[in-house]
């Protein structure tokens, strides 16, 4: 358990492409415009895993269980270097990408291939380098549940 966290974020892959959203460009908003992955703030005493799970219900309208959060890691958050978040990978279904309904924040979402993601020109350069650390120790991991091998 993490005590002090901020947020969580995560990069759910889904074979060989990652699940992500186009922010919104509103002043107020931190990277406006550019291409981000699910999550988002803590809200109360929500634990990581409940703060992520609602996140991906919230925006992506899927509901996720604990146990397809197959990879974790603490790094400084990015908005108060001195406090934690956390970042998830785990693998999801091409059933439960087309179940995807996108809430109403972001402008879009994508399924992108994850080198198209890594090497994008508008997307948070940070959770680039996070979801390329994932994707460098869980590809060729079977994904448990999907039985995903990339």
């Amino acid at each position: 358990m993490t005590a002090d966290f901020v947020g969580a974020k995560a990069a759910f892959f889904c074979g060989a492409s990652v699940l992500t959203y186009q922010r919104d460009e509103k002043p107020a908003l931190r990277w406006p415009g550019l291409w981000d992955l699910p999550g988002g703030g803590r809200e109360g005493q929500e634990s990581p895993e409940e703060c992520l799970l609602r996140e991906l219900w919230e925006e992506f309208g899927l509901v996720l269980t604990p146990d397809r959060l197959v990879w974790r890691r603490v790094f400084p958050s990015m908005l108060d270097a001195a406090r934690a978040s956390v970042f998830f990978g785990g693998w999801m279904t091409p059933d439960e990408i087309a179940a995807v309904r996108f809430g109403d924040e972001g402008q879009r979402w994508e399924l992108m291939p994850v080198e198209g993601f890594l090497g994008h020109p508008q997307a948070v350069p940070e959770m680039q380098r996070r979801a390329g650390i994932v994707w460098a120790e869980l590809r060729g991991v079977h994904s448990g549940q999907n039985s995903i091998v990339v």
